[in-house]
């Protein structure tokens, strides 16, 4: 299947290791440009290194997403250096993992605001592209309890409604907007390869839940946002796409 994304630009915040490294593969393997930052300068020239062969332009950044001024900045720049932008997805994270000030605060700066940031600063390239598209990244744990009171799983419900209002209002300006739901996922730079090597009994609980008897990989779902970012899925807008083996018991509708 011809995704139709050779030529296109995608500019991904956080993409310098985990899903959206996976994302920023796929996504260069289809031919498309790709913009990628993250906050160590070394990870992220591993990423350019990895994406050469793929012979798609990669502009990179290091830079610190809880400063307001570093992702608008950095959309910007990347735009400019692509030559605009089609496709904007936000992949960065925190977690604290309590129920405190502390908790809900670095789950807002490390991961709504610069996801709101980024969106805003895109919106303007995204409206000259004739396949805009945005991928908003929220999590299972926003639909069904996981690890007690988190206000990361609060704040992953939170981005499932704004994904859905965005769609919304830019419809009619051509821009899509889905949000992608994942379960538990595997990268081995990603927090589960820890958990398995470190938390065993957790990781094995967890692996219980999940009815395939598999933990999504970072592959397999890179090509699920990839597929619904691209112009072969331009009718879908305003969806929220879960991909997690089963993990997740409601229905889903």
């Amino acid at each position: 299947m011809d995704l139709g994304l050779k030529g296109k630009k995608a500019i991904l915040v956080g993409a310098n290791g985990g899903i959206g490294r996976k994302v920023a593969h796929a996504l260069a393997a289809e031919g498309c440009h790709v913009a990628v930052c993250g906050r160590k300068q070394a990870k992220v020239d591993k990423v350019v290194a990895e994406l050469a062969p793929s012979g798609v332009t990669v502009f990179a950044e290091a830079l610190d997403v809880t400063d307001a001024a570093a992702v608008p900045a950095f959309v910007d720049r990347a735009a400019e250096a692509l030559g605009g932008c089609d496709i904007f997805i936000s992949f960065t994270s925190a977690n604290l993992g309590e129920d405190s000030d502390a908790g809900w605060d670095a789950v807002m700066q490390a991961d709504i605001l610069p996801m709101r940031r980024g969106v805003a600063a895109a919106k303007p390239y995204l409206l000259k592209s004739d396949a805009g598209s945005i991928i908003c990244m929220s999590s299972t744990g926003a639909v069904e309890e996981f690890m007690g009171v988190q206000p990361y799983n609060a704040l992953k419900a939170a981005v499932m409604v704004y994904s859905s209002d965005l769609s919304q209002a830019l419809a009619p300006q051509g821009v899509r907007v889905n949000c992608i739901t994942p379960g538990p996922v595997m990268t081995e730079d990603g927090p589960w390869a820890y958990i398995k090597d470190n938390m065993t009994p957790f990781y094995d609980a967890t692996m219980a839940k999940i009815p395939t008897g598999q933990m999504t990989t970072g592959e397999e779902l890179a090509r699920t946002i990839v597929f619904v970012a691209s112009p072969a899925c331009k009718s879908m807008t305003g969806a929220n796409i879960v991909v997690d083996g089963g993990y997740t018991k409601r229905v889903q509708f």
